[in-house]
């Protein structure tokens, strides 16, 4: 048996023991430490072929794991491989072909890819959305103040290959080590483009303020937006919350290497109850989503989603939406985000914020990070009369 088949029968094995239950890197990582056998090469190859598989999201369900593999296989390949070239070499001359004609020769209808094209947000392309699915998205870094030519420097020094999207954020390969290279947090955040585009956004559509900004993050998870807007606003008074300590706990360790000092954190479940705080200038709801968005950079969960899903995070996002207004200042600004596609989690929930409470609609938009091998974000800023 050729190391070929024998990578393909081990994503078999694997993907016939995973049940979507958890991350599937996370799967992986216990997999791979229970069974020595595989070399780092080895372990590569693997876990590329299976998320091949789950990067055909529900299409071509009908073959058996093997062919549904190869033929992820294929798509996902811009130019010849040594698996391909042996288990498939009829498909070695197409390798080249757009991801659009391939589809067409492997008889599979990019509809079938992702099937709620009627259910997404209004601004976004579903051709180019779906056929995103088949890129490995890249690996973002958002530069800290005056950390710019330091990272540039460390990472030339490297070799490691970038790209300057703005005067602040670089584009590296997905497999980059950086935490290995630079002080992540310090000297600079790993953050998806188009998550940082979350915070141009917030930048250019707020009113510049005459005191100091009482910022909430109020579902602040692991922080890094509210690096963001500390950075981008300056000398702010900042409050976090999220579900559970364990959550914060992240948090804290990611302020303390970002220099963060003067904070104050708590845990809030705001699909129960409101929090009593003093009212804030800027509250920001980076809500619990489907993460459709994301699906480039987790693929499996695109195999698996149920879309009866989404009314649930919908109704979770008005109850967390809701809750948290109630302590937004006269005049204030309520910032509301999602890593999701779907038109229920984004734009319906502006929709109804906006008839429940006394809200002016700033601005919306989808960030479309399709177009730039990043996550794709619904984000939309509102006033409180």
């Amino acid at each position: 048996m050729s190391r070929y088949h024998s990578y393909l029968n081990s994503a078999i094995a694997i993907l016939d023991e995973y049940s979507g239950d958890e991350p599937f890197s996370s799967f992986l990582k216990k997999y791979f430490s229970a069974n020595k056998k595989f070399g780092s090469r080895d372990r590569k190859q693997v876990a590329h072929l299976c998320y091949c598989y789950f990067r055909l999201g529900k299409s071509a369900l009908h073959l058996p794991t093997e062919e549904r593999i190869l033929t992820g296989l294929f798509l996902c390949s811009k130019e010849n491989n040594e698996i391909l070239a042996t288990l498939k070499p009829e498909w070695s001359y197409k390798i080249t072909e757009s991801t659009e004609e391939k589809l067409k020769d492997v008889c599979i209808n990019i509809a079938a890819v992702f099937p709620w094209m009627e259910e997404l947000s209004r601004e976004i392309d579903y051709t180019a959305f779906s056929l995103s699915f088949f890129v490995q998205p890249d690996l973002f870094l958002r530069l800290r103040p005056g950390k710019k030519d330091t990272v540039k420097q460390k990472l030339s020094n490297e070799g490691i290959p970038f790209l300057v999207l703005s005067d602040n954020c670089l584009a590296l390969p997905n497999t980059a080590k950086v935490d290995e290279l630079l002080e992540l947090d310090r000297d600079a955040v790993v953050q998806d483009f188009s998550s940082q585009q979350t915070g141009l956004f917030l930048q250019s559509n707020i009113q510049p303020q005459k005191s100091k900004i009482s910022v909430w993050d109020c579902c602040a998870a692991s922080g890094g937006k509210s690096i963001m807007v500390k950075d981008m606003l300056g000398d702010i008074e900042l409050t976090v919350s999220d579900v559970r300590d364990s959550i914060l706990a992240n948090l804290k360790k990611r302020f303390a290497s970002a220099g963060i000092k003067n904070y104050k954190s708590f845990v809030a479940d705001l699909t129960t109850s409101s929090s009593d705080l003093s009212p804030f200038n800027l509250i920001i709801c980076d809500a619990p989503c489907s993460g459709s968005g994301t699906w480039g950079r987790t693929p499996e969960q695109l195999y698996y989603f149920d879309i009866e899903e989404v009314n649930k995070y919908a109704a979770l996002q008005k109850k967390i939406a809701g809750n948290a207004l109630k302590n937004l200042k006269k005049g204030g600004y309520f910032l509301y985000i999602t890593c999701s596609v779907f038109r229920k989690e984004n734009e319906e929930v502006v929709d109804y914020l906006l008839q429940n409470f006394s809200l002016n609609l700033i601005s919306m938009r989808t960030i479309a990070g399709y177009a730039d091998k990043a996550d794709t974000m619904f984000v939309a800023l509102m006033q409180y009369n």
